[in-house]
């Protein structure tokens, strides 16, 4: 291979001169050669990382891409899942429930909205929003199916106790429908003696005094005769607990034919009428409390009245009145 030289023009001689190269500069040049190249092929570099994807990048890209989309179709699942489960509660509440005359479950219960579970360790991510509201809606949709799986095992356990609980639930008059005549209902009355308006609890039906008073559901007595303070100004009393939550009072009475313990039957004998406690006239306040709730009596006298009759006690106890006791 024929050698290159480099000549140099001296003008002092007006001739070219052949350039000598040392062994240093010979050097130099060949590490700014070996150096640019180097940086030359740094950048090339980074531009190609910033630009294209390595194989490992594809293939990871990819997999982000099916999670996501995968994401979005769990959310869609949640989401029917969801108005499946809202359907199952409404149910619940509305229909089996009412049936077998129990109380609704709340949201409170059922924990609707309420989590309390923290995600800090999902925040911080592309997608951290979507991991987030997701993951908390099947934490909630988790806690409401544990809560409903619970009540339909209630709603089961009520169901299959059905004809022992409607014999419990009172559902008659505690007095004979023509032996009596309602005289005031439940809510604010003005009472006669203490003379001014307060909640009555109840239902006064008025009767002559000895008028027999049965029980309206069978259940054991809790009072018979005259009951501690939370009872007072009730006189002669009995207090009859159905379970399943209801208990039944019945106030101002002459007499009990029954004793605490005892176990009664529907429509058996438990005393007559009288106007004992703070009464104006013989009668007898009759009291539904369910689950420790004073609720009115009329709705329970589906048994006894035909509904014209049903009617006419509606329309009797829902008169604004003075109460007789």
């Amino acid at each position: 291979m024929k050698k290159h030289h480099t000549y140099k023009f001296n003008p002092h001689t007006l001739s070219y001169e052949k350039v000598k190269t040392s062994f240093v500069d010979k050097l130099k040049k060949i590490s700014f050669s070996i150096a640019f190249g180097i940086v030359l092929g740094v950048v090339l570099l980074v531009i190609g990382l910033h630009v294209f994807d390595s194989p490992r990048e594809r293939q990871l890209k990819r997999e982000i891409a099916v999670m996501e989309r995968q994401l979005t179709k769990i959310r869609d699942v949640v989401k029917r899942n969801e108005a499946v489960l809202s359907d199952l509660e409404n149910r619940d509440n509305s229909i089996y429930r009412t049936l077998l005359e129990a109380e609704p479950i709340t949201e409170e219960e059922r924990g609707v909205g309420m989590l309390d579970q923290q995600y800090s360790e999902l925040e911080g991510y592309d997608h951290s929003d979507l991991i987030i509201n997701t993951t908390k809606r099947i934490d909630d949709f988790t806690k409401r199916l544990y809560v409903q799986s619970k009540s339909f095992d209630e709603v089961y356990k009520m169901a299959s106790t059905k004809k022992e609980r409607q014999e419990h639930i009172p559902a008659i008059m505690p007095i004979e429908k023509n032996r009596c005549s309602v005289i005031s209902g439940f809510g604010t009355r003005y009472h006669p003696i203490l003379h001014y308006r307060r909640m009555h609890t109840g239902v006064d039906l008025s009767a002559k005094k000895g008028t027999p008073i049965y029980a309206t559901g069978d259940g054991t007595i809790e009072v018979a005769g005259r009951g501690d303070a939370t009872l007072s100004g009730y006189g002669v009393a009995v207090l009859v607990n159905h379970g399943y939550g209801y208990k039944t009072l019945y106030g101002h009475m002459a007499d009990v034919k029954v004793r605490r313990g005892q176990k009664v039957k529907r429509g058996e004998l438990i005393g007559h009428v009288g106007s004992t406690g703070l009464a104006s006239g013989p009668h007898c306040h009759y009291e539904v409390w369910l689950n420790g709730k004073k609720v009115n009596p009329v709705y329970y006298f589906y048994n006894d009245l035909t509904p014209s009759e049903y009617e006419q006690v509606i329309e009797a106890a829902n008169q604004e009145n003075q109460c007789l006791s």
